[in-house]
């Protein structure tokens, strides 16, 4: 089981502070450091200093680390046009030595989208957009050098484009899908997906979604177990109940909600809990969702007691 700590800097940080725990990160030995891309708090943060654009971040990262795989989980088609997209993910992999993974999703929050003056299309149009944005992202990447790349969709147009500059990896980054739609989803992750990933799924729900997946992928003529399955949940883990408790606090849960809907409790509890989701689902890549960036306490504690314990 691959563990990967996954980060909502929109809640309150900064890029020091993304730093600070991306460097924890690969200092006790995850696979990846990944973060949302949101330009707008949820719920009761502070949101303090205020967003960090979620490209520019890792391509900060990109520099300042050398082992951890880096990505967002997941980029929103609404935020920014797929040329530009590409282009700028391009450059990352490059600056990162080829450790990029690209997480694209439809969009979906509203607040964030009137906020700051982006235009968010109903359901239907988004998910046509959506599907366009992959398709010329995935293209663009995979056009051969010294060749052009054309598309003509209904929202966007593209013409004998250099399709540059190249990511380090061939012919492209891993694509990460996700989410529960029934139909349009599961297609589109036959179509471009390297990983599915469900965000705070029960297993139940995660093992029909991830079966409308691999429905999909054998439609679309394409093995299914070529297909990562992975889900993001909430972490808490504590030494004892009140360390567990207190940490459960500092992030404005409930112990007792957080042991029933995340990976939360003793590390033994936790353990368990992977355990059942590998069993039942399938998953093989785990992002615990750590919501206290202060609190590098934390991920030495998953590193040192859940880690050696997953292999």
């Amino acid at each position: 089981m691959e563990l990967r700590i996954f980060t909502e800097p929109q809640q309150g940080a900064s890029y020091d502070d993304l730093l600070r725990v991306a460097k924890a990160t690969e200092d006790n030995g995850f696979d990846a450091f990944f973060r949302s891309d949101h330009f707008l708090k949820m719920g009761s943060a502070s949101g303090l200093p205020g967003p960090t654009d979620a490209w520019i971040t890792l391509a900060g990262l990109a520099r300042e680390t050398s082992r951890i795989r880096l990505g967002t989980l997941v980029s929103a088609a609404t935020f920014r046009h797929p040329s530009v997209l590409a282009i700028s993910v391009a450059q990352v992999d490059q600056m990162s030595g080829g450790r990029v993974e690209f997480g694209l999703g439809s969009g979906w929050y509203a607040d964030e989208h009137t906020a700051y003056g982006i235009p968010l299309p109903e359901l239907k149009e988004r998910f046509d957009l959506y599907a366009e944005q992959l398709a010329i992202i995935t293209g663009l990447w995979e056009t051969q050098e010294g060749e052009t790349f054309s598309f003509s969709g209904t929202h966007y147009t593209l013409t004998d484009s250099p399709a540059l500059p190249k990511p380090a990896q061939r012919p492209r980054p891993p694509v990460i899908l996700g989410g529960m739609g029934k139909k349009r989803t599961p297609e589109l992750a036959a179509r471009f997906a390297d990983e599915f990933n469900l965000p705070f799924a029960d297993p139940d729900s995660a093992v029909a979604q991830f079966a409308r997946v691999d429905e999909a992928a054998t439609a679309a003529g394409r093995d299914p177990k070529e297909i990562v399955r992975s889900t993001a949940q909430v972490v808490a883990v504590g030494r004892d109940e009140a360390e567990f408790t207190r940490r459960a606090e500092a992030i404005g849960r409930h112990p007792s909600e957080l042991r029933e809907n995340g990976l939360a409790g003793s590390p033994n509890e936790v353990i368990d809990k992977i355990g059942r989701w590998r069993e039942q689902t399938g998953v093989s890549r785990l992002y615990l969702q750590v919501l206290d960036l202060s609190d590098l306490d934390h991920l030495d504690l998953i590193a040192a007691e859940i880690a050696p314990q997953l292999d």
